[in-house]
């Protein structure tokens, strides 16, 4: 794949699968009586925290499955498929997606605390579609330093600019009302569908398990 097109599948995965607008609606919930100060704090630690995890994942996913001793195919396949789920709950606007909080997690997001780790930097910036993009993306560019600094910049662009949403949060909650954010979610659904799907047939293509002997 040319250096071009893999930089823009990479940047189109993880912006998805990150999600800084969905990260921003809630950081907005979570932060509602924090003052604007403390929240521009709150939203800078909690990129830094989702930032140290996203990298690590990414740089040392590899190896850390070598030693488990799951193939990289295999992790492609139940990636993928953890990819598609969240695609489908995008898609169909459902309010249970992989970065979501439970009932029993707003809970106590909204009790005293350290906010900033959970829930921001884990599971809403650095949840399990994330981590999970990250090591598939760093698999495909195994070898290649090239690719591997653009799956790295590509993160730190979309972690830049989930801090950019989140610090105008307010705004975002204006503009887009609750159906515009349903359709952008569902065309970004739409696309990481696909990749999903690419990730499961790559993995069953490498792993050569429907080549005969």
């Amino acid at each position: 794949m040319p250096i071009s097109d893999f930089a823009v599948t990479t940047f189109a995965t993880l912006f998805v699968a990150i999600g800084p607008i969905d990260t921003a609606l809630v950081f907005g919930g979570v932060t509602c009586g924090v003052h604007r100060p403390d929240r521009l704090r709150l939203a800078l630690r909690a990129v830094l925290i989702a930032g140290g995890v996203l990298f690590g994942f990414a740089l040392v996913g590899v190896q850390l499955l070598g030693a488990l001793h799951v193939s990289l195919e295999a992790f492609r396949f139940a990636g993928g498929v953890l990819l598609l789920l969240q695609a489908i709950q995008l898609i169909f606007g459902h309010p249970a997606g992989l970065s979501t909080l439970t009932a029993g997690e707003r809970r106590e997001a909204l009790a005293p605390g350290h906010i900033a780790i959970f829930p921001l930097a884990f599971p809403v910036i650095a949840g399990p579609a994330g981590l999970t993009a990250g090591v598939l993306l760093m698999g495909q560019a195994t070898g290649d330093l090239a690719k591997s600094v653009v799956v790295l910049t590509s993160m730190l662009i979309c972690l830049v600019l989930t801090y950019g949403a989140m610090v105008f949060t307010d705004l975002l909650h204006r503009l887009p009302k609750t159906t515009g954010s349903n359709v952008i979610a569902r065309l970004a659904g739409v696309i990481l569908a696909a990749l999903a799907s690419q990730f499961i047939f790559d993995g069953i293509r490498d792993a050569r398990i429907l080549s005969a002997n």
